[in-house]
């Protein structure tokens, strides 16, 4: 787990639960064939609804999970006690049934729990278009339940069942400051796309806010960090990021708040693109001097999509015509005679021309785990910044079957 620097004073993390008011649980209930860790829950300790914010996915063909999640929150007002999730099955694109199934796995957490099924949020992950194994899922979930706590035994079980290809858990935490913490887990590898991630992420502080303005904060600290990664320009049908505030810590600034906020889901956007399927490089593509914000963020997420540009980050190839090309066709102002592309500050391109430069610093730059290609458009004062991955050989292999 990484976290941001701390005081003396804060207390060892705990996970999902080193946030006071948490419990959480993990269960391998048999959705898995290799028998791992297959049901997740997070939920407040005393089973009271709190303050709960939520982004999902904007792919219209959403998956049982994110209708149902919506209705409830929009039920309570933004409240709500919990969230039971399950990995290996996405419950997408599985009709009436599913939805009925998604509602099935509310009622039965929240039984155990000793809530109402709309105070539970729910979410799946894996396959799209098989039905869920309801009877072992079922069979599982009171098990899940009865063994919650705020161990970090109990943090890390609950972030181990959320996974599905993913090589090992995705955890992180910052301080907000007065006490209150912020900390998270996430699972997410391939299927990694903007507006949103492709993803799961739960979140938990223990900072008093209420509903409105904890789904803002949720809003923005999202855009600064999934929204601004992609893999493979993938948006899947399940995204969901969940943030809920037990309040147990008392008032905080909110603009600190947010920053530990924006700070967790950064540390997860990365340990996401760091885990992308087959790749070993990351690159982040840096757009300045463009008309707006929108716009920069806009080119340098089609430069960073481009699969002509993430087999060039393979091959530590500077080859800056591809990303010039992207930035020519992303439907934003584009001057090609003001442009600069530098990759690792290294020049290679100046007013849309090849400039003599240093080989051996921009191979050495390449070379390395995060790359970084930066572009000057010189037409205003808009920046963006989006993260990609590169193209290689074991993204096929993982992606070239459903298995």
């Amino acid at each position: 787990m990484t976290t941001t620097p701390a005081s003396p004073s804060t207390a060892p993390s705990r996970g999902i639960t080193t946030p006071k008011g948490f419990v959480a649980a993990g269960l391998a209930a048999g959705i898995k064939a290799s028998g791992a860790l297959d049901l997740a829950l997070v939920a407040t300790e005393d089973g009271v609804a709190v303050p709960t914010a939520a982004t999902f996915t904007t792919n219209l063909a959403a998956a049982a999970p994110v209708q149902v999640s919506r209705a409830h929150l929009a039920a309570s007002g933004g409240m709500a006690s919990g969230v039971i999730v399950s990995s290996g099955n996405a419950n997408a694109a599985t009709g009436a049934q599913g939805k009925a199934d998604a509602e099935a796995m509310c009622a039965i957490a929240a039984e155990g729990l000793g809530v109402s099924a709309e105070q539970l949020l729910v979410c799946s992950t894996g396959l799209i278009g098989i039905p869920l194994p309801m009877r072992v899922i079922t069979e599982g979930i009171p098990g899940l339940v009865a063994s919650r706590g705020a161990s970090a035994a109990c943090a890390g079980e609950a972030a181990s069942g959320i996974l599905t290809t993913d090589s090992g858990r995705k955890e992180a935490m910052a301080v907000v400051g007065g006490g209150a913490v912020v900390a998270g887990m996430a699972k997410g590898a391939g299927m990694l796309a903007p507006n949103m991630a492709t993803m799961l992420a739960f979140l938990t502080t223990d900072a008093a806010i209420e509903p409105e303005p904890l789904a803002a904060l949720l809003r923005r600290a999202g855009g600064a960090s999934f929204n601004s990664m992609t893999v493979d320009g993938c948006t899947s049908t399940n995204d969901t990021v969940i943030l809920m505030a037990s309040g147990k810590a008392g008032p905080c600034d909110e603009a600190a708040l947010e920053a530990a906020v924006t700070a967790v889901c950064s540390d997860l956007a990365s340990q996401m693109a760091a885990d992308a399927e087959g790749s070993e490089r990351i690159f982040q593509v840096k757009v300045t001097g463009a008309r707006s914000d929108a716009d920069a963020h806009t080119a340098a997420r089609k430069v960073a999509d481009s699969l002509l540009v993430k087999c060039s980050i393979n091959g530590a190839d500077p080859y800056w015509g591809r990303v010039a090309s992207e930035l020519g066709s992303a439907g934003v102002d584009f001057d090609m005679d003001k442009v600069v592309i530098d990759y690792g500050g290294t020049v290679v391109c100046r007013e849309g021309i090849a400039v003599d430069y240093d080989a051996s610093a921009a191979a050495a730059h390449m070379a390395g785990s995060l790359i970084t290609i930066g572009c000057e458009l010189g037409l205003g004062q808009g920046s963006g910044v989006v993260m990609g991955v590169e193209l290689g050989y074991g993204y096929i292999d993982e992606n070239r079957t459903t298995s």
